[in-house]
């Protein structure tokens, strides 16, 4: 699966669109980002931009955003509706696909940490990022905007940040974290009444007794000549968007005001839409699969992927993964010079012997390849069994538990890469001799990857070993490692014999 991140920087800056224009020209400038949408609005002075990729490139075209924010921006000249403390205001890092929000939480930190020293600007980490329990509300940090925060950040603890200096500069500071996708939803309605929009801010919003995932404001929009219902939606499938939308509705029906519209601030995801549309059209039994394009749009991966994916700063995937494709790799090698001979040789005696050696060749690359991600989630899960807590007595035994169950599993998946790598050098020296002999080098690079696979997959699983605690277990998989191993080099040997007697 390819790793993508999302990220949603909103910038104090909705009026000068040469400046956006430039912010967002730094960020796109960052090998691998995909930008995905832009919106200004004049009415907040802000901007919300929109872009996704590979952790990496994300990681380093967010920080050239803000970087070029606190190049264009003075927060002492700035003014808005919105509330702000930054010419970043905020970077969330939402988790896409492949990643997990542990990837995002540790890309925040990377983020702000470096934002603080190279770039001389306060960071706070919210959200699931967030050092302190308090700071988890983007809002809590936000009280009183970048006027407070200039007067208080030097002398108030409760205001030092997690990184960079405990003062500002006209970029401010800037709140960095990681969160699940977040819908920005504003409704306006008929009336210029603050007291009324105030009110239904009021009903709707988590904090003073509304829905659970919604955070409002109320606001006149002087512009318009009406308020607005400014909203995040941080959980669209809990509190879905219709249902928020209803709510609003009755509630400025007892004010005697309508809704005259609505609008989304940036990305919206799919579901949410066809939730929405679930509930207004009454459809039964209906489900994502009746949607046309759902049918049309399975992406396909390719080398440069997997490639960029190995690339990136996460831990996974690794060398166990890069092994076990070494193995599918030699299989297909293996697959491709029996059908080369078959397809020429269609009768006797060769074709006869290489039928089978392509099943099993054919069975092995599909076991092989169910191996590169296997690898990959096994490691992912002794990473997460090492962050459980271990305050108390109970917790340090779940989490040894937790661990030594995490590590077997990523011994396991290795050790059958390498039991399958033996498997397919096991193959080779009969495709060499059956083969037809244009194809010999090709069957000398199956064997060398499959020897390859076999080498790093012992090597993973000794890394492991080495962990385990269970010692009657490590030695039974240490003997037949060793067995592995003889069995490969004897193979080897047999097959560069062949080698050299064909090349």
């Amino acid at each position: 699966m390819n790793k993508i991140v999302e990220c949603v920087p909103n910038f104090s800056e909705g009026r000068r669109k040469e400046v956006v224009d430039e912010i967002v020209a730094a960020i796109t400038s960052a090998r691998g980002v995909k930008l995905l949408d832009v919106e200004m609005d004049a009415d907040h002075n802000r901007s919300v931009v929109t872009f996704a990729g590979k952790p990496g490139a994300v990681e380093e075209g967010a920080f050239r955003g803000v970087k070029r924010a606190a190049e264009l921006i003075d927060m002492d000249e700035h003014e808005g509706q919105h509330p702000r403390i930054g010419a970043t205001d905020v970077v969330p890092f939402v988790p896409i696909s492949g990643v997990s929000m542990e990837d995002c939480t540790e890309l925040a930190r990377r983020v702000g940490e470096r934002v603080g020293r190279e770039l001389d600007i306060p960071v706070y980490l919210y959200e699931k990022a967030a050092t302190r329990p308090e700071r988890v509300n983007l809002a809590h940090i936000r009280r009183g905007e970048y006027e407070s925060l200039k007067e208080e950040i030097g002398t108030d603890p409760h205001r030092e940040p997690d990184f960079g200096p405990a003062r500002l500069s006209k970029a401010g500071a800037t709140v960095i974290g990681a969160r699940e996708p977040l819908i920005a939803y504003n409704v306006y309605l008929n009336t210029d009444d603050l007291g009324v929009v105030q009110a239904i801010a009021r009903a709707v919003r988590h904090s003073s007794g509304g829905f659970r995932y919604v955070k409002a404001l109320g606001l006149l929009i002087e512009e318009r000549g009406q308020v607005q219902v400014s909203m995040n939606l941080t959980n669209y499938l809990r509190t879905p968007v219709h249902r928020v939308f209803e709510l609003i509705k009755r509630e400025a029906a007892r004010y005697g005001a309508n809704v005259v519209s609505s609008e989304i601030v940036g990305l919206i995801p799919r579901q949410a839409l066809l939730d929405a549309a679930g509930f207004y059209l009454q459809i039964e039994g209906f489900t994502p699969g009746l949607v046309l394009e759902s049918h049309l749009e399975e992406p396909e991966a390719t080398p440069g992927d997997f490639l960029e994916e190995v690339a990136e700063s996460t831990p996974t995937p690794g060398g166990g993964s890069v092994a076990a494709l070494a193995g599918a790799l030699a299989a297909a090698l293996t697959s491709m010079v029996c059908n080369l001979t078959i397809s020429k040789q269609r009768e006797g005696s060769a074709a006869d012997d290489l039928t089978s050696v392509l099943e099993e060749a054919e069975e092995l690359r599909g076991e092989l390849a169910a191996r590169v991600e296997e690898d990959a989630r096994a490691y992912q899960k002794v990473l997460e069994a090492y962050r459980l807590p271990k305050t108390s007595v109970e917790e340090k035994r779940e989490r040894s538990w937790a661990v030594q169950q995490a590590l077997e599993e990523a011994t396991r998946v290795p050790m059958e890469v390498a039991e399958g790598a033996v498997r397919v050098l096991g193959l080779v020296p009969v495709v060499l001799e059956k083969g037809i002999p244009s194809a010999a080098s090709d069957a000398g690079v199956a064997a060398y990857m499959a020897h390859g696979a076999l080498k790093g997959a012992s090597l993973n699983v000794h890394t492991n070993l080495n962990s385990l605690p269970d010692s009657a277990l490590t030695k039974v998989h240490r003997r037949h490692l060793s067995s592995l191993e003889a069995r490969a080099q004897e193979l080897m040997g047999i097959v560069e014999k062949h080698l050299a007697e064909r090349i």
